[in-house]
């Protein structure tokens, strides 16, 4: 082809592009994967929406489980992974690279129950709780659950208790919080996304959890808030270390992370558990993205950042009407640097 002609191949292209001709292969819509938590999936649905009408970026979104959404995470099958507990240090190892922890929004996972002829509102306090799933309170009308319920006409039916079968983050929160307020339960239980259960039946994902407490009579689980409510489940009040019985709201789940700001780590692995203050809510955290720091594709990886940094600012906006809290402002600042610290092939993405 001669100078000419490739001048005139370039003009005709130019003008293509400016009357509106499809673009090129470079230029095609990014489809980013991802796969773990289902505490978050219903705000994950609404941004994948939104972004993609936005931004012509395809987030396609597995509500798998946060122990799935971490495996595949480090297996590299996915672009993000998802989980409400964090990775642990030997996860982490093996996984390799510079792994990033990304908070998204800040959840509270709930007593949920289905007894005939009782609604909303029952007290729990943590030892009840902990005993309950510890199989040693089996009933129903047991002493000490009567005791902070004195109204509530509780039968002498056996609990049927509810639990994650598969590994959850939910489950993660749950029993950070069980281990804090009972030794018994961090001796024989422990922490984890999976921990071998004293008792119960298990339910896959949240909506498992919410769907076997629906049909079981006399059962009690525990899902993330806006499954409670989007069900519209009975869940309980929780008496917090100042010793007041508080129900789970989006105000009372934005206290406990507000009240633990100052003690966020650096690579904000923290749950909000058992916390300090009069109106904070006990059980609650972070949902994360997890991705890699640096990143092997560039275009893929300015993509993910992209979509990441909206996420943290214009896509909070949608976290209080589908009952998540939002990230403050102070928060938001810090994670903007760590966006800012993604790199693909040694160079900055963002």
């Amino acid at each position: 082809m001669t100078t000419s002609m490739r001048l005139l191949a370039a003009a005709f292209a130019v003008a293509a592009l400016a009357a509106g001709a499809p673009p090129t292969a470079a230029q095609q819509p990014i489809t980013l994967n991802g796969a773990g938590a289902t505490f978050p999936f219903p705000l994950y649905s609404k941004w994948s929406q939104v972004y993609a009408d936005e931004r012509n970026v395809q987030i396609n979104y597995q509500s798998i489980g946060s122990g799935g959404g971490i495996r595949q995470f480090i297996a590299k099958t996915v672009d993000f992974g998802a989980s409400d507990g964090p990775m642990t240090d030997e996860q982490i190892k093996e996984a390799g690279g510079r792994v990033l922890h990304i908070p998204m929004v800040a959840g509270a996972v709930v007593p949920v129950y289905n007894i005939p002829g009782v609604g909303q509102g029952l007290n729990f306090t943590a030892s009840i709780l902990a005993d309950i799933f510890l199989g040693r309170i089996t009933k129903w009308n047991d002493p000490r659950i009567l005791q902070f319920n004195p109204n509530a006409k509780l039968p002498a039916d056996e609990i049927v208790v509810i639990h994650r079968s598969d590994g959850s983050g939910t489950t993660a929160i749950w029993v950070n919080y069980l281990s804090k307020v009972s030794p018994m339960w961090k001796t024989r239980v422990g922490e984890g996304t999976s921990v071998n259960w004293p008792t119960g039946l298990g339910g896959r994902g949240n909506e498992g959890v919410a769907g076997l407490v629906r049909q079981t009579p006399n059962s009690l689980g525990y899902v993330e808030l806006a499954y409670a409510l989007t069900n519209k489940m009975a869940f309980g009040n929780v008496r917090n270390k100042a010793g007041q019985f508080v129900r789970p709201t989006l105000s009372s789940t934005t206290k406990a992370m507000e009240g633990a700001l100052k003690s966020i780590p650096e690579d904000y692995r923290i749950f909000f558990t058992n916390p300090e203050g009069r109106d904070v809510y006990p059980i609650a955290g972070f949902t994360w993205i997890l991705i890699y720091g640096d990143q092997s594709d560039p275009a893929r990886g300015k993509a993910l950042a992209e979509f990441l940094w909206w996420a943290v600012h214009d896509g909070q906006k949608y976290a209080v009407p589908l009952l998540y809290a939002p990230l403050p402002k102070s928060l938001v600042t810090r994670i903007e640097r760590t966006l800012k610290s993604v790199t693909a092939r040694g160079q900055p993405v963002l």
